[in-house]
């Protein structure tokens, strides 16, 4: 992502509370981007088939998103009167992560921000079955939005794998790292780097290669490790002028460490990677993934590689 010139933000039309909006047009006002608010609605029991459809289905249908148009034009207005280029657009598709991923292309989006639930027993995001579906499929990158204020200097943390444990390909680090400090050099913010890894890897993989009764020298074999992943971590934050203070390199298990370093930094956002191999197979920002995503106490900022291509057909789904 080169440049951030138009933003596609999702409007939930049943909720009173916008964080989207309100991220997206932050993020417009400071890139000087256009932005577009996007209601993609269904409802199946107006929705007809080619046997039952009828003339009043489709008069209702259009009232609808007649309606939706309205609301998207009183979401606009304000943000128009601070400067800010809005467009609105309300359409009938489904399911919804494809109505909205199609849009995005059709529009040129460079980025898709979509709000995400809030449970307010728990410090965390529980994103719903249409936020993985996007995840999974939005070519472009998506910024899923916590319901909370961002500091006046935001941090941004990019969790990065140089040593590529997670199968994702090298150059998807540095865009990582490149979005991150392309957007926090917009917004004033401020960039940390973060890798965490297991150890228990390496001695895991040395006691299955010992074929006979050894004393294997574990804290040596630690230390390798730890070196190894080190250099490589020093040789990418340094390649994109990330200070060392941060700079975090931490032995554990990144569905446990991501949390913590975002909380203990109070992280606005945090920035992964995310590979899909095919539309059948679980996307694989890992089980690291879906074990962290919902516990992380901000915003989270999905990276897809360049040669990502996302399985939804441009067609409309109307009547499916």
């Amino acid at each position: 992502m080169n440049e951030i010139k138009k933003i596609l933000a999702v409007v939930d039309p049943t909720s009173a509370d916008q964080p989207a909006v309100s991220r997206a047009a932050w993020l417009a006002k400071h890139s000087n981007a256009e932005l577009e608010l996007l209601v993609c609605y269904y409802n199946e029991y107006l929705s007809g088939d080619r046997l039952f459809d009828s003339p009043s289905l489709e008069k209702a249908r259009d009232e609808v998103i007649r309606n939706h148009e309205k609301h998207l034009e009183t979401l606009a207005e304000p943000l128009r009167a601070d400067g800010i280029v809005v467009k609105t657009t309300a359409l009938w598709d489904h399911p919804l992560f494809e109505g909205i991923v199609r849009r995005a292309i059709e529009s040129g989006s460079d980025l898709v921000v979509k709000d995400t639930h809030h449970h307010s027993a728990v410090t965390r995001a529980l994103l719903t079955n249409t936020d993985w579906n996007l995840i999974r499929t939005c070519p472009m990158p998506l910024w899923l939005v916590k319901p909370q204020e961002f500091a006046e200097t935001p941090v941004f943390v990019a969790a990065i794998d140089p040593m590529h444990q997670n199968d994702k390909p090298a150059a998807l680090d540095d865009e990582i790292l490149h979005v991150a400090k392309g957007i926090a050099g917009k917004v004033s913010g401020e960039v940390h780097a973060f890798h965490a890894y297991d150890p228990r890897i390496a001695v895991a993989t040395a006691t299955a290669n010992a074929y006979i009764p050894v004393s294997l020298p574990f804290d040596e074999i630690e230390q390798q490790m730890h070196e190894d992943h080190a250099k490589r971590f020093k040789e990418i934050t340094e390649f994109h002028k990330i200070a060392d203070d941060n700079a975090h390199l931490v032995a554990g298990l990144t569905h446990e460490e991501l949390p913590l370093i975002a909380e203990n930094l109070n992280a606005d956002v945090v920035i992964m990677g995310a590979v899909a191999r095919n539309r059948w197979k679980r996307l694989f920002i890992g089980a690291t993934a879906e074990r962290t995503l919902e516990d992380l106490p901000c915003d989270l900022l999905i990276i897809k590689p360049d040669w990502f291509q996302t399985p939804v057909g441009l067609d409309n789904h109307e009547a499916a």
